[in-house]
């Protein structure tokens, strides 16, 4: 039996969703996200940056990667610290491509007051797609599509694929994209972030560009919740939570999208993954005080380079344990400079000796412990 697509649907665009089971799971996210903007409002304005400058680099890298596409972090980095004004020392230039990914991002999300329209859905298209191609296949670029019909998300091999979704046809784009800019456009009363979770249904549902549409679905979502918020940087990654539960966001998006108008399950999803992005991101600001309020206490202690490189690694989460012969490694220098500068941390009470056992001694910052 042929599915109906929710667009199908008679009642099209006119959405429900059961409020009593929607309403407690928005006011935990409100609470969350009150408590993680309390947190960054204790920050100075550069720890800030700084901290904004990794939740957008890793909301472009895993918005690219759910497409599977694998961008250079540094490049990525290096392109919004600049746009941040904060240090790139050391970082590569960022090369055409990456420079637009990332402008489309920081438009979305420092200009979320500003209209939604045609012309700046098409400029963000156009640079995610700068040769005119998807790969080695042309792709009409800044304007809706116009290809063959239907257009469809299939999955499997060759004689066997299984259609999972048939967006409207290409004729149909253009009046259904006023529609969705208008009430994008509206200010109705509505909480923000339940409007965010319908526009990220509502643009998937319409599918308006040949390649691309999930990109700028998260980037049209980013734009809401920036605007939700009201914060002109991002805390916390919706596209790194999406990709972590990619498997159940296919699955959900599939189900919604081939039912009727109520979309109360697709709602709850997007509430529960939006929940799980505050939470970690709230654990990551927590560290960035920490963090901070550890060099308060330590000013007066006097360090060498060496040892200021470390514990800045050690704080932003070092991968495997610290042994002596791993510090002069990263420091380019000697095991016995390495076993000085270590020694001197441990009897300043900043570094101790992790009880692991095991072959080689192993430090720990004193925090973690």
């Amino acid at each position: 039996m042929r599915a109906i697509y929710i667009w199908q649907q008679p009642s099209w665009t006119k959405f429900k969703w059961d409020n009593d089971r929607v309403i407690n799971l928005l006011s935990q996210v409100r609470n969350l996200e009150g408590r993680v903007l309390g947190l960054m409002s204790a920050l100075g304005f550069n720890v800030q940056n700084e901290t904004s400058l990794d939740v957008m680099v890793e909301d472009v890298l895993r918005s690219s990667e759910i497409e599977g596409e694998l961008l250079n972090a540094d490049r990525v980095r290096s392109s919004i610290a600049q746009h941040l004004g904060v240090e790139t020392e050391g970082l590569p230039t960022p090369d055409h491509y990456t420079e637009g990914v990332v402008q489309v991002m920081l438009d979305a999300v420092r200009n979320s007051d500003k209209p939604l329209t045609h012309d700046r859905l098409f400029n963000w298209h156009a640079a995610l797609f700068p040769t005119g191609r998807s790969g080695i296949y042309p792709i009409t670029v800044a304007a809706y599509r116009v290809g063959k019909e239907p257009m469809q998300i299939v999955s499997g091999a060759m004689g066997k694929e299984k259609i999972h979704y048939e967006a409207p046809t290409s004729e149909m784009v253009t009046p259904l994209m006023n529609d969705f800019l208008t009430w994008i456009n509206d200010n109705q009363e509505i909480d923000p972030i339940l409007k965010a979770a319908i526009a990220h249904l509502w643009f998937v549902a319409i599918h308006p560009f040949d390649d691309g549409n999930g990109r700028l679905t998260r980037t049209i979502t980013d734009m809401l919740l920036a605007k939700a918020d009201g914060m002109p940087h991002r805390f916390y990654s919706m596209s790194a939570e999406i990709l972590r539960e990619r498997k159940s966001y296919y699955e959900i998006l599939e189900k919604t999208t081939t039912g009727d108008m109520d979309i109360t399950l697709w709602i709850m999803w997007f509430l529960n993954t939006l929940r799980s992005a505050i939470l970690r991101s709230e654990k990551t600001i927590q560290r960035v005080v920490k963090k901070a309020l550890f060099w308060q206490t330590h000013y007066n202690i006097t360090m060498n380079e060496r040892q200021i490189k470390i514990i800045n690694m050690l704080w932003k989460g070092f991968e495997g344990k610290l042994t002596t012969s791993k510090w002069a490694k990263i420091t380019k220098t000697s095991q016995a400079t390495a076993l000085r500068d270590i020694t001197f941390l441990v009897e300043k009470g900043i570094l101790v000796v992790a009880n692991e056992g095991g072959r080689s001694t192993n430090y720990l910052l004193k925090e973690d412990y």
